[in-house]
């Protein structure tokens, strides 16, 4: 495939892009909560302009103290063009263009954001993600909200930005101006699409009598809001029509707001490019660049995008995480090292909203992302011989990263096949993704020159005492303590996903976590009657919420029987008594029984190896049966010191 249409340059404004390649704007929880630039900050979006991508749009950078949420950027005071200043000089030594994308929270915001007070917007309408109550906006208090967003693009401009976006999506107080599903108003800005345009459209020009007509305003806006009564792709289009009239210079064409969140940060549930027929849309009634973002995450899908008229840049947001040098690797034609985003939202969307301080954006299938300034790939300063046992996702990242050191890795595993667990993982559906990981750690592996020994299960006496061995042998399913399971003929999920038996019509599965889940929504897809029981009170309760929400509608088309809070107290050959609420009931009558409780780590080797080699690791499941992500950070941690 052909891919130089992507490397055509374009202008926007004042601006020309080198490239079709755009990162749009997404939350990283790298700025602290007073809104200065980090260090890890301009390390994470040096990496994305070094890595070839022609246009950065940085996060929300809030334009007023009372319109922010925690960690973002912020430009409502000149305190912070110094280090706004250092974003830009970093990205502009790599050719890369840059833009801060402005923005004000309206409604959707806290008072604990914003030193206690009241969120504001256009109508007093509570957020239904948020839940805290709004006051409504005056009209004096409206146009001192336009001046702050145009002083806030002087700052940009005096810190060498190249232009700025507006961010009128997403239900933010730009897009609740715009759209009847807030506003209520019947002034100046509102009662009528004119009015309601009002705010946007001096925004806008507010924005190009302070810095110039020739300094580019990119607009974002979600073609369909995707909630009751909010705006559908036919108004939208009449919204870009006026916005191209006023100024703007690009349109930004996202989706979704708070209610529909789940849509906003796509998972796999959603297909490659599902967005591309709004911006497509969009596309047919204006006459400046247009924007397209929706899980492009194939070079195929970014050329067919521009090919077809779709687009005429592409945003590739959670790619651009999974690998911030996307496009020299297409340029290059080494497609087949791209480290592809799978849409788990494991590491970005399910850390943005973790409550945990200490969690910001990284990537399950990148463990470098938001740490570029810390993780470098250096030579080793000396040449060793590395034995690494398993060949899945932890194995395998450890073991390319030691050979691009320069070390010589051998890998052993026992099946036919690389990717342990992993691959299997890879069965439910929606899970496909996964296998475009393995496939990149395979091709990595091989680039580097790793020997993988498959169908050679792993023996103490295969090294010797100067090798360095890194133990990743994962983990086995787990039995659950369950009277008589050990006289019932039961499946293992695992077994199940991998081919290796076939369920009956009625499936019962026991056990709601992460692998339960996935394993009912395989049987349902597959035409089975499931129930699945699990003694926590929801069925896959440390799913990502956006995630979370396309299974449980996919298990109400199945029609899957979800028993919570309830403990399995004995096992028979077709069902299963449990105890729930104090009262033990009884469920009878499933062909198959399908476990999936879990897994414990596996570790033969080490005690052995203790006193026979010089240097021992173990990593992954086979040290603590965790999450992926943390099993590939180990492993690369461990690989850049060795």
């Amino acid at each position: 495939m052909k891919y130089d249409c992507l490397f055509e340059p374009i202008k926007i404004g004042g601006m020309e892009v080198k490239n079709r390649f755009a990162v749009p704007a997404m939350d990283t929880k790298y700025i602290h909560f007073d809104g200065f630039v980090t260090k890890q900050f301009v390390d994470y979006w040096a990496a994305r302009a070094e890595g070839g991508f022609g246009l950065l749009i940085t996060e929300c950078t809030g334009v007023d103290p009372k319109g922010i949420a925690a960690h973002v950027l912020q430009l409502w005071d000149d305190k912070y063009i110094p280090g706004m200043t250092e974003l830009t000089t970093r990205v502009h030594e790599h050719g890369a263009k840059i833009v801060p994308q402005l923005y004000h929270a309206g409604r959707q915001t806290r008072p604990d954001c914003i030193g206690g007070d009241m969120p504001v917007a256009p109508t007093a309408i509570p957020c239904s993600m948020k839940r805290t109550q709004p006051r409504e906006l005056t009209v004096e208090e409206i146009y001192a909200i336009i001046e702050k967003f145009g002083d806030a693009a002087v700052r940009a401009k005096k810190a060498g930005f190249d232009g700025v976006e507006i961010h009128g999506g997403h239900g933010y107080l730009v897009s609740e101006f715009i759209s009847t599903y807030y506003n209520k108003r019947y002034d100046e800005f509102g009662g009528s699409f004119e009015a309601r345009m009002n705010f946007p459209v001096k925004l806008v020009q507010n924005i190009k009598e302070k810095c110039g007509k020739d300094f580019p305003v990119i607009f974002r806006l979600s073609a369909e809001e995707m909630c009751p009564g909010g705006r559908m792709i036919d108004e939208t289009k009449m919204v870009c029509k006026v916005l191209e009239s006023a100024g703007v210079d690009a349109i930004d064409v996202s989706v979704a707001n708070y209610w529909s969140f789940e849509y906003n940060v796509a998972g796999a549930a959603c297909a490659p490019g599902w967005n591309l027929s709004n911006a497509e849309e969009i596309k047919k009634v204006v006459n400046i660049p247009v924007i397209g973002v929706s899980r492009i995450n194939d070079p195929a899908f970014a050329v067919n995008a521009l090919e077809e008229g779709k687009a005429d840049m592409v945003g590739l947001g959670r790619a651009s995480i999974a690998d911030p040098t996307f496009p020299n690797k297409v340029k290059e034609g080494r497609t087949e090292e791209i480290s592809p985003c799978c849409a788990c939202n494991e590491g970005c969307v399910g850390h943005i909203f973790d409550p945990d301080p200490e969690k910001f954006v990284t990537c399950a299938i990148n463990p470098f992302t938001g740490r570029e300034g810390e993780l470098k790939i250096t030579p080793a300063k000396e040449q060793k011989n590395i034995v690494v046992v398993g060949a899945g996702p932890a194995g395998l990242e450890a073991a390319w990263i030691a050979a691009k050191r320069g070390h010589n890795v051998t890998v052993y595993e026992k099946e036919s096949r690389i990717g342990g667990q992993y691959r299997v993982a890879a069965v439910p559906p929606f899970k496909y993704g996964i296998s475009g990981h393995v496939k990149f750690l395979a091709a990595m592996n091989k680039k580097y020159g790793v020997e993988i020994k498959l169908n050679t299960p792993f023996t103490t006496d295969m090294v010797n005492e100067n090798d360095v061995v890194i133990l990743a042998t994962g983990a086995t399913p787990a039995v659950p303590p369950i009277k008589n399971i050990e006289n019932v003929p039961y499946v293992q999920a695992i077994d199940l996903l991998d081919g290796k038996t076939l369920a009956g019509q009625n499936v019962l599965v026991i056990g709601g976590g992460l692998v339960g889940a996935e394993t009912a929504d395989f049987l349902g897809e597959n035409g089975r009657n499931v129930t699945i029981i699990d003694m926590l009170p929801e069925i896959a309760m440390k799913m990502q919420t956006g995630t979370k929400k396309f299974l449980k509608r996919r298990y109400a088309e199945y029609g899957i029987n979800q028993i919570t809070s309830a403990a399995v107290l004995e096992m028979y050959e077709d069902g299963l008594t449990y105890k729930q609420n104090d009262e033990v009931k009884e469920i009878r009558g499933f062909d198959t029984i399908v476990v999936a409780s879990g897994s414990r780590a596996y570790n033969p080797f080490e005690a052995e190896l203790r006193d026979k080699v010089k240097e021992l690791h173990v990593i992954g499941d086979a040290q603590k049966v965790g999450l992926a992500i943390n099993a590939t950070e180990a492993a690369a941690r461990l690989a850049i010191e060795i």
